[in-house]
């Protein structure tokens, strides 16, 4: 049975409703239903909403009792979060436009949220005011979802370029070249020696009846699965290479370690400053320390060249399904396959890229670009600095803890919808105001890694495939909040459109002064991850949240490693270079930079001059302290 209502949306517009019932025992999908409907009707009469009901409500007549139909859910669907920052402002974008009551994913449908052709075509306007992407009805109802909308607009800018070509399983020579983004490691560790400061330490607290032998035989599994866990990097020619160690092959490193409470953070430490040696050792080591009575800290730890931050979501699942298949004792877990692996990645890559020297190569004007977007750029920030900069830096360093709460996280992404730009780019631009105003000057180019995982083949894979972009940003003539976000906006939209070239073949291409005391072409880094942290669960225990060790070590002067969900807000940590900056100092600038956030959120008309940045306690020292005694001079001739 079915029948056919309105009920209104958010814009209160009456939306065709369905309420239908099937037969006992069907389980009926309604994307399905939308789909058979899309098939035979035209758009306009396809129902917005469709609700499925065990029976229909029915007069004592025996007529349908619309007043008894249950209203419909318009809450958006599970989906997939934005990958790229274009993905996320065009999310944000249907989501303003639909006046959803939450944040849609890339792959919600514009029409199944109360979509029609008036909403499309202000969608369509928006699209192309905020991106500059002259766009049509048409292309929103030919893709209606943020992920299609973004591929078609990425496919109309690139017509004209060669295809890129797919990413499939590559036959593969005898010497596996490295990805550029491992060369680059492979290259640093070969310069610093024993160093430690690419390592990615995590601990995770697990309390209860642990199967130690089925965790240590996971870990083997997962090194079985993902081919970078059981890499090393040979030379010939003065040229490295992978050599993936055959399955079952490559010895796992797993520690047991007892030790008392007071000592377990020191301990941690220890372990998690192990020097891998890239050349003879897998880059992954796995240590677990009992306290007795069934509690547990679990380390583990990878090297960089291995893992970056979105590796750690299918490590963590696939590390759970063999510790699950293990514990069961049916054996290996029975893995779905992996499209690619990340040696086909490093061929991949190789042949997307084309030849520097060719213009008409992907690499050739990805470089062009960023030779024009850097030139000119300061070889140091002016930041004052709490000691002069060593001539050799020495990469050691410490960490300011940083909680904005839940509020000002809210006020953020209010305010990235409401300029049409996203909460990584508000951040970026009261860092960018900060930084000025401590005396950096108008010119600001702060270092970000993405993702670099551009096809959807590699989702599922662990490996290094982030690479590091500069963004820079002007904060020259005393801007509102709300011009500087504007200019962020695009300066951060042009360098994450070119965000293939690898970082070093960018600094080969500018050809800044170098030198051994300082990061090339930026100083200081800022990371924001956004949504709830990936969680290990393993059946039958009780499992804390997967942190971060800080190590010590420490890359750049300064790097600011935020995430961003709806349950804690805007937290982080700021790493510091101790040869450079001092603790205290460190703090206070985390503190003026939230300030210069709050201040942004309540009136982003507000110029960079007029933001207060002080504390009280700072304001009575600079108006009062050092300024409010007089001292008595005798009249002398000069």
């Amino acid at each position: 049975q079915a029948t056919i209502t309105t009920h209104p949306n958010h814009h209160n517009t009456p939306q065709l409703t369905a309420h239908i019932t099937t037969t006992a025992g069907t389980d009926l999908d309604v994307r399905t239903v939308r789909s058979w409907l899309r098939e035979r009707l035209p758009e306009h009469m396809v129902p917005t909403f469709i609700v499925v009901l065990d029976r229909m409500p029915l007069t004592a007549n025996g007529k349908v009792d619309k007043r008894a139909l249950p209203a419909p859910d318009i809450a958006p669907t599970e989906g997939r979060a934005p990958r790229t920052p274009l993905e996320e402002i065009v999310c944000g974008l249907f989501t303003d436009v639909l006046a959803a009551p939450a944040p849609l994913t890339v792959d919600d449908n514009f029409f199944d949220h109360g979509g029609h052709s008036l909403l499309a075509a202000r969608l369509a306007a928006r699209v192309t005011a905020v991106l500059d992407a002259p766009l049509t009805i048409r292309d929103v109802f030919l893709n209606p979802t943020p992920a299609a909308l973004v591929e078609h607009l990425t496919a109309r800018t690139d017509r004209g370029a060669a295809a890129r070509p797919a990413l499939t399983g590559e036959p593969r020579p005898e010497r596996l070249p490295l990805s550029y983004a491992q060369r680059r490691l492979w290259l640093i560790s070969g310069m610093e020696g024993s160093s430690a400061a690419y390592n990615v330490p995590l601990s995770v607290p697990i309390d209860g009846d642990l199967d130690v032998e089925a965790l240590r035989s996971a870990f083997a599994d997962l090194m079985d699965r993902h081919e970078p866990l059981r890499t090393v990097f040979a030379t010939a020619d003065d040229e490295p290479y992978q050599r993936v160690l055959p399955v079952g092959a490559a010895p796992l490193v797993f520690e047991r370690r007892t030790v008392g409470a007071e000592s377990l953070d020191g301990e941690i430490r220890s372990a998690a400053g192990h020097v891998f040696d890239l050349a003879a050792e897998a880059p992954l080591r796995v240590t677990l320390f009992e306290l007795g009575d069934d509690r547990r800290v679990l380390l583990i730890l990878l090297h960089h060249i291995a893992t970056d931050g979105q590796s750690l979501r299918p490590l963590l699942t696939d590390l759970a399904r063999a510790y699950t298949a293990r514990l069961s004792g049916a054996g290996a877990p029975r893995w779905s396959g992996l499209p690619v692996h990340y040696a086909d990645y490093a061929i991949w890559q190789r042949r997307l890229l084309g030849e520097a020297a060719r213009p008409d190569s992907v690499l050739g004007a990805e470089l062009a670009h960023w030779r024009g977007a850097l030139a000119g750029l300061p070889e140091e920030l002016g930041l004052t600095l709490d000691r002069s900069r060593p001539a050799v830096a020495g990469h050691r360093g410490g960490a300011v803890p940083l909680d904005f709460g839940a509020e000002l996280h809210e006020g953020i992404a209010r305010l990235a919808r409401a300029q049409q730009c996203t909460p990584f780019m508000v951040v970026h631009a009261a860092l960018a105001a900060t930084l000025t105003r401590l005396g950096a000057g108008p010119d600001i180019p702060i270092g970000s890694p993405v993702a670099g995982r551009s096809e959807d083949a590699l989702a599922d894979l662990v490996g290094f495939f982030v690479n590091t972009l500069v963004l820079r940003a002007d904060t020259s003539g005393n801007p509102t909040f709300r011009e500087l976000l504007a200019r962020i906006r695009t300066a951060d939209l042009d360098a994450f459109a070119h965000q293939e070239a690898p970082f070093d073949l960018v600094l080969e291409a500018v050809a800044p002064e170098r030198s051994l005391s300082r990061h090339p072409l930026f100083q200081i880094c800022l990371a924001l991850d956004s949504g709830a942290p990936p969680r290990l669960e393993l059946p039958g225990l009780r499992v804390g949240d997967v942190r971060p060790i800080a190590n010590g070590s420490v890359k750049f002067d300064l790097e600011f490693l935020l995430s961003a969900d709806d349950a804690n807000g805007l937290t982080g940590q700021v790493l510091y270079d101790a040869a450079l900056f001092d603790g205290a100092t460190v703090r206070r600038m985390v503190a003026m930079l939230g300030r210069m956030l709050r201040q942004a959120v309540a009136d982003p008309d507000l110029t960079l001059a007029a933001a207060d940045l002080l504390d009280p306690e700072e304001r009575r020292s600079v108006l009062s302290v050092w300024n409010g005694a007089a001292a008595d001079v005798e009249d002398a001739s000069l």
